[in-house]
């Protein structure tokens, strides 16, 4: 059986962490799309590490990590990570397997991106830079490089060809950076990615399914950014949802069992794109500030809302999710008064429906009170030890989605994971 753990929300919903709670409880953890601009930070003997591509199920002995053939993979990013876990004990010839059908991120990819995001001037969609939509780009047009073939003797002719392509693009663009040392690292590393464990990536996981094996799916960016519903133009490029899982793996969507949406207890954004909650005053800068609110790949400042219950239930119908586990919920602590987003606004008219394009639509957000509980509850081990007026407010965003909450995530640790009753 294959359960599935992804964002609800923009990114950023604290999918690391989750993993790896519940890693303990599966045989494999896959990653199934997205590129090296999804960051998860999970902390491990105290200390802060940011996975970027390998599986969060890293740091569990025995658990078996893939990258599957729906992620697109920078090899510099993936050797740094690589020599960043290894520290801690990390077997990777045991526990790491890349999918052959898992397309390549080229240097020229960054620049294509760069100079793309460069040219839109005051129409950027906020771009990472890292050339994960010009990777994607290349496979659906049919003219990527994938990890398998790095195995053919007539790799580096291919990639010439490729690079040739790429470069009358960028001459179109006018870009004239040099990139010939991004180039000798990726050269680099690339010899580093064939000393792992290249497999079938879909034979690879199947035989774990026929051995009874559990798998746990792990998404990155969020619903929101999904490329067919998200709030396009202001997406990334692959399938963030959970149907991603099947072209992302090579598994049959009869394997599908759990599906765990991740949403904070509040909302943020990264780069551009509308944002119906955001709070662009005084209380957005605290929700920024008390939550640490900078991207964990870029750095960037995220953008700070209120929870838009609107959204969330459309990213739980889409993505058939089963249980919710809340982050961040301590943010919440000091603030005297929450609000929640029940509803749209758009043109006089209240909808609950996500609309088609959300950014022309410019809804106005309804909002409704709650009373703070205004006390840490990070010290909170049980959901009986929670403040009344957090039930309260979990309980309201239980009703609205129809799917419960089943942890509330009050603080970064490991143990700081409360189970809320069934």
């Amino acid at each position: 059986m294959v359960d599935v753990i992804l964002g609800l929300q923009w990114g950023d919903e604290g999918k690391g962490k989750i993993v790896d709670y519940f890693a303990k409880d599966y045989q494999v953890v896959a990653r199934f799309q997205g590129g090296p601009n999804a960051g998860h930070t999970l902390y491990v003997q105290d200390k802060k590490l940011v996975l970027h591509q390998i599986p969060s199920g890293i740091f569990h002995p025995g658990i078996v990590n893939l990258i599957g053939n729906g992620v697109v993979l920078d090899p510099v990013t993936l050797k740094k990570e690589c020599d960043s876990v290894t520290p801690f004990g990390v077997d990777l010839k045991k526990n790491l397997f890349v999918a052959d059908r898992t397309h390549l991120i080229l240097p020229t990819h960054r620049a294509l991106d760069k100079a793309a995001e460069l040219s839109k001037g005051n129409q950027k969609i906020g771009s990472t830079l890292k050339g994960i939509g010009p990777a994607y780009m290349d496979k659906t047009g049919r003219n990527g490089l994938r990890v398998g073939d790095l195995l053919d003797k007539n790799f580096t002719t291919e990639y010439i060809k490729l690079r040739l392509k790429h470069q009358r693009l960028l001459d179109s663009y006018g870009f004239q950076e040099d990139i010939s040392a991004w180039e000798e690292e990726f050269f680099t590393a690339l010899e580093f990615l064939r000393t792992l464990n290249i497999v079938n990536g879909e034979y690879f996981i199947n035989e774990k399914l026929q051995a009874g094996q559990r798998i746990l799916a792990e998404g990155a960016q969020g619903s929101m950014l999904d490329i067919d519903f998200g709030t396009f133009p202001y997406v990334t490029s692959s399938n963030t949802v959970s149907a991603g899982v099947c072209n992302g793996l090579g598994i049959a969507p009869r394997h599908i069992q759990e599906v765990i949406g991740i949403t904070k207890a509040y909302c943020t954004r990264v780069g551009g794109g509308p944002f119906p909650t955001e709070l662009n005053d005084a209380t957005g800068e605290e929700l920024r500030k008390i939550g640490n609110e900078f991207g964990a790949t870029t750095g960037r400042p995220r953008r700070c809302g209120w929870i838009d219950l609107v959204a969330l239930r459309y990213a739980c119908m889409i993505n058939g999710v089963t249980q919710v586990v809340m982050t961040k919920a301590d943010v919440l602590d000091s603030f005297e008064t929450l609000s929640v987003c029940t509803a749209y606004s758009i043109k006089g008219k209240e909808t609950t429906q996500m609309p088609y394009q959300l950014e022309r639509s410019q809804p106005v957000a309804k909002l409704q009170q709650f009373p703070g509980w205004n006390t840490g509850t990070d010290q909170c081990k049980t959901y009986e030890a929670l403040p009344t007026t957090m039930k309260q407010y979990v309980h309201f965003i239980n009703d609205y989605l129809n799917v419960k909450v089943r942890y509330i995530s009050n603080g970064p640790g490991r143990d700081q994971l409360v189970v809320v009753p069934q």
